[in-house]
């Protein structure tokens, strides 16, 4: 990484290194060392809370899952679909970690293509499925995951980054970066913008958490406070960094609104909701 004209030239190496067959990844390691940092803050909540440990594993499985699934069909669905639904070939690559190639041969590309607002809808269904299965209010467990969502969120933009992906637009700011793998012009490092972001977030529902519990305070977990606030905050953040952003797909060139946009308005709407509910409630 150097500076050109004040401009940041960027271009890493995506690949960390080889263990026998297998490459490591920069992105990869963003989001095991987010989901890893969630799973520190979440486990942190739990024994805080006295809840029992046993609940603990099923919880981060659960999760995982829901991300995963959530994220990948979201990218197919939401900004690829006239790709993966229009042979079954491509309707199978949504679900396996490989692609054909031309001569009709598989390789393996991990799931490249991953959608935050599909991974958040996963996240909460899969959510659901815990609390049903191991008795657990749900809105504790949502608020608790929102606590520690944040810190993924910053990862996994941070993954971005190092891939030189979700760019910005073409600007002269003088802290703007060349993704030499794109192009030679400046632009906008969205991604950087929206990891930065995301740990303000942590740490202002951190914030939010320790005050809530001293007596009297309407922050507390188990009322949808901190579910909304994590909505709110992040996907209202996520609605207006997208006009740094350039276009993901070449359908959205031209839309007043993009798809991300777009599939950020229900989950802001859904926030505000949460917090106002929340401060009118009592701890269920």
């Amino acid at each position: 990484m150097t500076t050109l004209f004040n401009y940041i030239v960027w271009n890493p190496n995506e690949v960390i290194g080889h263990l026998g067959p297998i490459t490591l990844r920069w992105y990869g390691m963003c989001w095991l060392l987010g989901l890893a940092g969630s799973v520190i803050v979440v486990r942190w909540l739990y024994k805080d809370q006295k809840l029992k440990d046993e609940l603990f594993d099923p919880l981060f499985f659960y999760s995982f899952i829901g991300i995963l699934a959530g994220a990948r069909l979201g990218h197919c669905l939401f900004y690829e679909p006239d790709y993966f639904l229009t042979s079954g070939t491509h309707f199978i690559e949504m679900f396996l970690p490989f692609h054909q190639m031309a001569d009709g041969s598989w390789k393996f590309t991990g799931y490249a293509g991953l959608a935050s607002h599909g991974g958040t809808i996963g996240l909460i269904l899969a959510l659901i499925l815990y609390c049903r299965k191991y008795k657990v209010k749900l809105w504790h467990v949502l608020d608790d995951i929102a606590i520690a969502t944040p810190i993924a969120a910053c990862f996994i933009r941070l993954g971005n980054l190092m891939n030189s992906e979700i760019i910005g637009k073409v600007t002269d700011v003088p802290w703007a970066f060349i993704f030499e793998r794109v192009d030679q012009f400046p632009r906008h490092p969205g991604q950087l913008y929206e990891a930065i972001a995301y740990a303000c977030f942590f740490f202002v529902s951190l914030w939010f958490y320790l005050r809530g519990k001293k007596e009297g305070s309407p922050f507390k977990v188990g009322t949808g406070f901190f579910f909304g606030l994590c909505l709110a905050q992040i996907f209202t953040f996520r609605f207006f960094i997208e006009y740094t952003k350039d276009v993901q797909e070449a359908w959205e060139s031209g839309m007043l609104f993009n798809m991300g946009q777009l599939l950020s308005i229900p989950f802001i709407i859904i926030g505000v909701w949460s917090i106002w509910h929340a401060l009118k409630r009592k701890t269920a």
